[in-house]
């Protein structure tokens, strides 16, 4: 069995994700994002969707880019 490298849960049915050249394993999808998702540098919470990238750094809304110092960052109507 593999061992999830977020909560140390020794697990028959994990699963590996690649990021950056390196693999992570992970017993749920919940220790996957807790280790690999990117938090808003704003609001701190973690994007799980696409977010958006100004300046070199992650939001996850574009009111949170907006509020960072990035007006030209809007939301689609």
């Amino acid at each position: 069995m593999n061992r999830c490298e977020t909560c140390g849960n020794d697990y028959d049915k994990t699963m590996e994700i690649t990021m950056g050249g390196i693999t992570h394993t992970f017993d749920s999808f919940e220790c996957a994002i807790q280790a690999l998702a990117p938090r808003c540098e704003q609001c701190n919470c973690r994007i799980l969707g696409h977010g958006t990238e100004a300046g070199g750094k992650f939001y996850c809304c574009a009111h949170c880019a907006a509020r960072a110092g990035h007006p030209e960052m809007v939301d689609r109507s």
